[in-house]
């Protein structure tokens, strides 16, 4: 109304065609796979240009069927082979080679944030509440389990919604409980014992609560998930890292392309900035879900709309 143009601020933006992926495609012979197959790890095939540490690599010989995948060990100036996953983890298996990546990077402990993003469906948030439950339950790595989310409408604010705190709270953290139950069915005839999420909930090894209750706090030894991560500025995502105490895992989920966070956008968002602010860190690794496994419809709508 004044006349003025108004204007993004460009600072710290990442434009999301060029968002890192944290993996990449390249051809090479197949004695190379075969010598790579051979040994535990081998230094990158000639002619790749520089690697990021903890980055993935899908390995192919153009002449032959042969591949691998294999992990960037910037330590050691080596890509170590990547084996298939033996077992499941809190009854998940990988889907695809993406998920595969994000599984492995989620249940390395030497690798202290990781960031997922892909679109609805890929599984981001199942692959990290199950990694987080096997470290945290199984594997006593980390005393708890604390998964979040900011509170940002996609509807109702939640000054409209009916009951208390807590359940003016529950329409947005039922997404994460669904992930749990869904990990419980499916691993329910290994856990005998338990009687579902709410069990460890009681035990104070699984906690969920929205992302405004962890702030001021100090967390140690904690596997920490922070759901929708795109709907977060920089700032906020700098404000739960410096919370993360000693020995604590920071796993940072969303999709840049479905922000409900007014004033950031897929190239301003918390996520996409972290992705990029931390892809030549040892401690940091990035898997870009491109392949979406909740159902047919569910990927058509997440490419058309």
């Amino acid at each position: 109304s004044l006349g003025l143009r108004a204007e993004d601020y460009e600072s710290g933006r990442v434009e999301i065609e060029e968002l890192y992926r944290g993996f990449r495609e390249v051809e090479v012979g197949k004695s190379w796979i075969d010598a790579f197959y051979a040994g535990a790890e081998s230094a990158p095939p000639e002619g790749v240009e520089e690697l990021f540490p903890n980055e993935y690599l899908m390995l192919r010989s153009a002449g032959s069927n042969a591949s691998a995948l294999g992990r960037y060990d910037s330590s050691r100036k080596a890509v170590r082979h990547l084996p298939p996953f033996k077992e499941d983890v809190w009854g998940v298996r990988p889907r695809n080679k993406e998920q595969h990546f994000a599984l492995d990077i989620l249940l390395d402990d030497t690798v202290k944030l990781v960031t997922l993003a892909g679109k609805a469906g890929t599984g981001k948030t199942l692959l990290a509440i199950a990694a987080g439950l096997r470290k945290t339950s199984d594997d006593e790595v980390y005393q708890r389990l604390l998964v979040s989310r900011p509170v940002f409408p996609m509807g109702k604010d939640i000054g409209f919604l009916p009951g208390d705190v807590e359940e003016k709270l529950k329409p947005w953290m039922q997404p994460i409980f669904d992930n749990v139950e869904y990990l419980f069915g499916f691993s329910r005839r290994k856990r005998q014992g338990m009687r579902g999420y709410q069990e460890l909930i009681n035990l104070g090894i699984l906690e969920i609560e929205p992302l405004t209750y962890i702030r001021g706090r100090s967390i140690p030894n904690q596997y920490i998930i922070i759901d929708e991560a795109q709907n977060l500025t920089p700032h906020e995502v700098k404000t739960i890292l410096t919370r993360a105490g000693e020995n604590s895992k920071v796993v940072l989920t969303g999709d840049p392309y479905q922000i409900d966070n007014p004033f950031v956008d897929s190239a301003s968002n918390g996520l996409s900035c972290t992705v990029e602010k931390f892809k030549g860190e040892m401690l940091a690794g990035h898997v870009m879900l491109v392949k979406g496994e909740r159902s047919p419809l569910a990927e058509l709508a997440a490419n058309i709309l």
